[in-house]
C-alpha cells in the first residue's frame, strides 16, 4: 500500500528483529495506517523531496516487537506516529535535523546512537492528545 509518493506501508512494518523472533509486525487498525500516511506526507516525504532517498530503520511496531527492542510503553511507534531515520553520516544527520525542525507537524525529534549507527527519531501526531 502506497502511503505517499515515495513511501510504502511495507517499509514501516519491515523489521529484522521481528523476522528473527517470528513476530508478525502488522498494523492492527486503520488509525495506525492513517497515522503513518500523515507522518509520511507531513514529515518524511518533505525530507525525501529535499535530500533524496532516505532509509527508515524502524516505523510501526506492534506491542510484542516494541517490547523486544526495548521501546517505551507509550512509544509513538505503537500508534504509527514515529519513524527512526537512518543517518549515513553525522553531517547529513545535522542537515536532516535542521530541516526537520522547520516542519510544523513534527512533535518530537531525538538524535539517537547505538555503537557507530546514528538515527533521528521523528514523530508527528495526526490527532493531538485532546482529540484522542
Amino acid at each position: 500500500m502506497q502511503l505517499s509518493t515515495n513511501f510504502r506501508l511495507s517499509e514501516f512494518t519491515r523489521s529484522d528483529t521481528a523476522k528473527r523472533l517470528g513476530i508478525v509486525n502488522e498494523c492492527s487498525s486503520v488509525e495506525q495506517v492513517l497515522n503513518l500516511a500523515y507522518l509520511c506526507h507531513m514529515v518524511l516525504q518533505p525530507l525525501r523531496d529535499r535530500f533524496g532517498p532516505i532509509r527508515i530503520n524502524s516505523g510501526y511496531r506492534c506491542p510484542e516487537l516494541n517490547e523486544a527492542v526495548g521501546g517505551v510503553a507509550n512509544s509513538h511507534h505503537l500508534r504509527g506516529e514515529a519513524a527512526d531515520i537512518y543517518l549515513p553520516t553525522i553531517e547529513k544527520g545535522r542537515e536532516y535535523l535542521t530541516f526537520l525542525k522547520t516542519l510544523p507537524a513534527v512533535d518530537e525529534l531525538i538524535w539517537e546512537q547505538k555503537g557507530d549507527t546514528y538515527w533521528i527519531h521523528a514523530s508527528a501526531r495526526r490527532l493531538k492528545q485532546t482529540e484522542r
